[in-house]
């Protein structure tokens, strides 16, 4: 049965069209199955009917012309449940429904199988045989199968019109792919699909017959690429905020790095040419950053993968086909790269597509960058169709039209003219307390792991940064920098936005996110629940040390820094950690050095630390809450799993009753209390968290004046009204149509963009 279905697969993927997909499908599962007729019913939910699509046993002429309700007959039942429907003798079920039309009165038995795809039921797969007798397990499993495989031509068919066409619709109904949404915005335009520029997996293993050779064409390609990235900086420079364009830095930092120089050259040496030799070092740089479970630094294996196939591209001494840029461009693709990206003309830039990716992918972050709407994970996009393609582009829902109708056109036109006139009022809150009507203060701080040379964006309107992440540096190193090298890089960020404080995050890494210079003694089955953060820096009180002093040196004669301890799930190592910290600041003091002891914070983001919120509250100076992990953790939810995102929802009741807990912790203990996941700056949030009393926000440099202007049109009052309400709420749509109305309520519901 297996080499059945695995022929039977290949012939549907290389099918031309849905049409003939159908045909191969009942043709083939006739004759796998031993049935006498086998035939395909797609649902057309706008017309609420099943329509016959193909068939192999009943009539041909029925095709496109037999439309049944979707809750009658055994068409019907099968949608309904969502399961197998397997009867001897179909006419003597209770919901048998005869058609005459079809010439079905010869068949007794029946087999119905669902087609489904995220959840929803796209049709059903029909067996019948004469005899009365059920179908046997096998012809049940790869009926199953098929349709699962089928699910995804259905959707593809959907996206591009071509089944609204076979069921004779004349125009494609509102569907939409659905993806995450990765910039905010609305673009309507015309897609332009880009390819990888070279295929690092297509390399093939040969001989170097002159290393030296080799050698020097791989520095010359290198070289190439780091002039690219220079012109690409400049290019972008007047597009993009002085802290995304620290991305390029950190580009360079990855190109220059030992372990992928020397690794290549190494290889090289050893009697490998030069393409085979960097695709090996390539994917084990790919491997280690796929296997770290933070987000942001799992999407730095694109970034990896794409500086690689751009290395190759000038060993092969390949160029890029000049591109025709249609006024409002749409890019498409299945992985889009940042070189890609700053290929595109910005006047001629509409949006942003991409099949892969999350919203910590660097095209995501350069898109909120450049204000330009983008949707990542677009998992069902038929990229090889789209070239041409009339799209638009719904960024606030990571949603994606393509050849949309007239009123959903219109409608989506509507809502990109009020963008515009909202992005002029947004501007109208710089530099303006971040203060309530009624007089309240909250202070709005950056979220950043990069700060170049430029002053950010952020730092005028930001009371300061309220996280600083540390990694980058470690990631793109052959080894750990030294003490100086990190105290040169925290004294930096901290003068910059001196006097204000700047919480900086102690090293979040470990056994889900290895760095190559690093050995674990183990692969970890379950890296989200693995070795990381405090824990590895407890067990490496090395590496722990050496960061803290770097950090206290870098605040002589400053004193805006504070420590955030991340990963906390037990007051042992809070104990532990401050016990460390203490130690350094002794050993400095000991050695001539005037440092300050800094205010000491813990990440809550865990269920342990939330549950156990008022002893660490004791025992730190203050407490931030990471609402990205702490939902992920308290939904199981992988919010960069295209198939259960749809489940992440910050405005969860268990998120808020969470947040609550850790509130009524600080308030014992007079703690701030901070919250620094992406929910900090979402708008439609800000309400809860005002009316909660959380003391700051922190959030990415994009968001700021879209908070600030809630902050400044919501009395205190009003949000804990709104707080109060939401207490009783037993899911996450009753909080959010609370809070679109108090936005509303207040004229700003333009901030956000209810689902379609």
């Amino acid at each position: 049965m297996l080499q059945y279905l695995r022929r039977i697969v290949q012939e549907v993927n290389d099918a031309s069209d849905l049409e003939q997909a159908l045909n191969i499908i009942v043709h083939r599962v006739k004759e796998t199955t031993g049935a006498d007729a086998c035939s395909v019913y797609l649902t057309d939910a706008s017309a609420r009917v099943h329509v016959l699509q193909a068939t192999d046993g009943l009539r041909p002429e029925a095709v496109g012309q037999v439309r049944i309700p979707l809750n009658r007959g055994l068409i019907g039942l099968v949608n309904e449940r969502a399961e197998p429907v397997n009867l001897a003798d179909a006419s003597q079920h209770a919901r048998y429904c005869f058609l005459e039309e079809t010439g079905e009165q010869q068949y007794r038995a029946f087999l119905g199988v669902p087609i489904i795809q995220n959840g929803k039921v796209l049709g059903v797969l029909a067996l019948r045989k004469r005899e009365a007798q059920t179908f046997e397990d096998d012809a049940v499993t790869l009926v199953m199968t098929l349709g699962s495989q089928l699910a995804g031509a259905i959707s593809h068919a959907k996206t591009s019109g071509e089944l609204a066409r076979l069921q004779g619709a004349g125009s494609l109904p509102n569907h939409f792919l659905q993806g995450l949404p990765a910039s905010p915005g609305i673009a309507i335009g015309t897609a332009l699909v880009v390819y990888p520029p070279a295929d690092l997996d297509k390399t093939p293993d040969r001989p170097a017959q002159d290393p030296d050779r080799e050698e020097a064409a791989f520095r010359k390609a290198v070289a190439e690429v780091v002039a690219e990235l220079d012109q690409f900086a400049q290019r972008m420079a007047e597009t993009l905020r002085a802290e995304d364009r620290a991305l390029f830095e950190a580009w360079r930092l990855m190109l220059e790095s030992d372990t992928l120089i020397d690794g290549t050259i190494e290889r090289i040496r050893q009697g490998s040419w030069a393409p085979y030799a960097l695709r090996e070092v390539i994917r084990e740089h790919i491997r280690v950053f796929e296997a770290m479970e933070d987000p942001y630094l799992r999407e730095r294996a694109s970034d990896v993968r794409d500086l690689g196939r751009r290395i190759l591209m000038h060993l092969e001494h390949l160029e890029a086909k000049p591109a025709h840029y249609p006024d409002q461009t749409v890019l498409v693709g299945e992985e889009i790269s940042v070189m890609q990206l700053a290929s595109v003309p910005r006047d001629r830039l509409a949006g942003i597509v991409s099949v892969t990716g999350s919203t910590s992918s660097h095209i995501a972050i350069l898109a909120r960058g450049m204000g330009v709407p983008a949707a990542m994970g677009v998992a069902d996009l038929p990229v090889s169709r789209m070239e041409g393609k009339e799209i638009i582009l719904d960024g606030y829902r990571g949603r994606v039209y393509v050849g949309p109708t007239p009123a959903v056109r219109d409608e989506y036109q509507r809502l990109l003219d009020d963008d515009r006139l909202l992005s002029h009022e947004i501007e109208s809150q710089r530099n303006l307390p971040s203060e309530t009507p009624d007089g309240y203060s909250l202070p709005l701080f950056l979220n950043t792991g990069l700060v170049s040379e430029s002053r950010p964006l952020g730092i005028e309107e930001s009371a300061g940064v309220g996280l600083y992440r540390t990694e980058l540096p470690f990631l793109v190193r052959d080894r750990f920098p030294g003490e100086r090298e990190q105290m040169e890089n925290y004294r930096h960020v901290l003068e910059i936005f001196h006097p204000r404080p700047v919480t900086i995050r102690t090293l979040d890494i470990g056994g889900d996110k290895p760095l190559p210079y690093f050995p674990l003694s183990e692969s970890e089955s379950n890296p989200f629940l693995g070795w990381r953060g405090i824990r590895i820096t407890l067990d490496h009180p090395e590496i722990f040390l050496t960061q803290v002093r770097a950090a206290l040196r870098a605040n002589l004669d400053l004193g805006n820094l504070q420590l955030l301890l991340p990963m906390i799930s037990s007051v042992r190592e809070v104990d532990e950690a401050r016990r460390l910290i203490r130690r350094a600041y002794n050993e400095l003091r000991e050695e001539g050095y005037s440092v300050q002891m800094p205010p000491v914070g813990v990440m809550i983001e865990v269920p342990a630390a939330v549950y156990q919120a008022r002893e660490l509250a004791r025992r730190v100076d203050f407490l931030s809450v990471g609402t990205n992990d702490l939902t992920q953790y308290l939904l199981a939810v992988d919010r960069n799993n295209v198939h259960v995102a749809r489940l992440y929802d910050e405005l969860h009741p268990a998120v808020l009753r969470a947040l609550e807990e850790v509130m009524i912790a600080a308030r014992i203990h007079g703690r701030e209390l901070s919250i620094c996941g992406e929910m900090a700056g979402n708008p439609l949030a800000v309400p809860l968290l005002m009316g909660l009393g959380i003391h700051s926000l922190s959030m990415s440099a994009g968001s700021l004046l879209r908070v600030k202007w809630v902050v400044r049109s919501l009395t205190r009052t009003q949000a804990r009204e709104v707080y109060s309400q939401a207490r009783d709420c037993e899911d996450s749509d009753c909080v959010r149509r609370l809070l679109l109305q108090t936005l509303e309520d207040i004229g700003l519901a333009g901030l956000v963009r209810p689902g379609k």
